[in-house]
């Protein structure tokens, strides 16, 4: 038999230590690995394909009436997963100019259109019939001023009074019109 060489010899040396280092190194990652608590599950949220869509006055949800519809918007996405959004009107405060704004509303992707301030309801109560087959969540009192609903309620419309329970009452209208949209 032939006698190996020196060079062989370190060769086979150095292939059984970077094997004895693996072997080490993966026995103590192994150990270390099972006492790591595990990945938490990710937070992101998964989204229906339901758009609720606020309309506001300037002030945004800011203000006190369109921060507590704002709110019972979120509570009621946390139990439908539908999304929400709002857009402020900017610019004179009219019901001549909310329409805009409600318009990129209602030819985007919303499927229930909320509405809180004067000019803003007025605007979305105006449009509630050419739009029946989207809900609509309007603050304040159905008797108020509009032509979209007069004589006859339309069956696409919900209507929460300002005031004590807004936030409870956005939400369950919300919830709602979005079960009902589902239902196709």
């Amino acid at each position: 038999m032939r006698s190996l060489s020196g060079r062989s010899l370190a060769m086979i040396g150095t292939a059984v230590a970077l094997a004895l280092v693996m072997i080490v190194t993966g026995f103590f990652l192994h150990r270390h690995g099972s006492s790591r608590p595990p990945i938490p599950a990710t937070r992101a949220r998964h989204y229906t394909e339901s758009d609720a869509c606020l309309l506001t006055d300037r002030h945004g949800i800011n203000a006190k009436a369109a921060a507590a519809v704002w709110q019972g918007m979120q509570d009621a996405s946390h139990t439908t997963h539908a999304r929400v959004s709002y857009s402020s009107v900017t610019g004179e405060q009219s019901t001549a100019n909310a329409r805009p704004f409600l318009n990129a509303l209602l030819q985007g992707s919303c499927e229930v259109v909320l509405a809180v301030g004067g000019p803003e309801v007025k605007a979305a109560q105006e449009a509630t019939r050419r739009y029946a087959k989207l809900g609509f969540v309007l603050v304040g009192s159905e008797n108020g001023s509009g032509s979209g609903s007069k004589g006859k309620a339309d069956t696409n419309v919900a209507w929460v009074p300002d005031g004590d329970g807004l936030r409870a009452g956005v939400a369950a209208a919300v919830r709602q019109a979005v079960e009902a949209e589902a239902q196709g």
